[in-house]
């Protein structure tokens, strides 16, 4: 018998967008509605034996179906959430890991509570903020960390843009970690500029046993990058998964 493969099989092309239609704007945000092509539904017929498809094409039905599903790119639309605040920065703003460190203390990862109106709770973050119009993120992160928790720190790595929420929104990142020397003066009793925002230090080797406890004991919600850098370190430091033996 000959090889037949599913008539239905679709062929990849890259998708792009047609247009974007402002539907309502405020002061820090947009809602768009964004139509692009998807290019899904493409029919082959390669790959049919001859009696196969001499009797498919001599159907109808059949041809029909075909060019319908040839000619099915969509224009298909998307409801998307933008900042207004975007100009001509390489990202919408800065997600700061900071690590405090301190002669024979572990180290710590400082986080922030504070509420987030859209949630309806208190949230547990790491500290960030958008970047200023000619502002690198790099200093960015340093404005931020200082205004959020008071500390100063020295950057020790920078990610290039990364997306926050490419479901709903275009808003973008970059994850920049700064150690803090807690030894320093300006950083034993750090004041933070009034931002409503309780700065919280947790041990770096037990951040997943402390954020449950949090969660469990003040009804908090947890950022996903924070539970995210959590579970990394968790996995990181723990027996890996047993492969299952394979059954013949």
């Amino acid at each position: 018998m000959e090889n037949q493969q599913p008539v239905d099989s679709p062929r990849k092309t890259k998708q792009f967008i047609i247009s974007e239609e402002l539907i309502a704007e405020g002061k820090w945000v947009k809602f768009e509605k964004t139509t692009y092509m998807d290019p899904t539904g493409k029919t082959s017929v390669f790959g049919m034996g001859p009696s196969v498809l001499f009797l498919a094409l001599s159907s109808s039905v059949f041809r029909t179906n075909l060019k319908r599903q040839q000619k099915a790119k969509q224009k298909v639309t998307w409801e998307t959430v933008k900042r207004a605040t975007r100009k001509g920065q390489s990202a919408d703003g800065v997600t700061i890991i900071p690590v405090l460190q301190r002669t024979l203390h572990y180290e710590c990862i400082v986080l922030v509570k504070q509420f987030r109106p859209p949630m309806g709770s208190y949230c547990l973050e790491f500290p960030a903020g958008l970047i200023d119009d000619n502002e690198s993120p790099e200093a960015a992160a340093l404005r931020e960390l200082e205004e959020e928790t008071g500390y100063k720190g020295d950057i020790a790595e920078c990610s290039p843009v990364i997306c926050m929420d490419p479901g709903l929104s275009n808003c973008t990142t970059h994850i920049v970690t700064v150690t803090i020397n807690g030894d320093e003066a300006e950083n034993v009793r750090p004041k933070a500029k009034p931002e409503f925002v309780e700065v919280i230090s947790l041990p770096k080797n037990d951040l997943m046993n402390r954020l449950e406890a949090l969660v469990a004991e003040e009804h908090l919600t947890v950022d996903a990058r924070v539970y995210s850098y959590a579970l990394a370190l968790k996995h990181a430091n723990t027996k890996p998964f047993e492969v299952p033996f394979l059954k013949f």
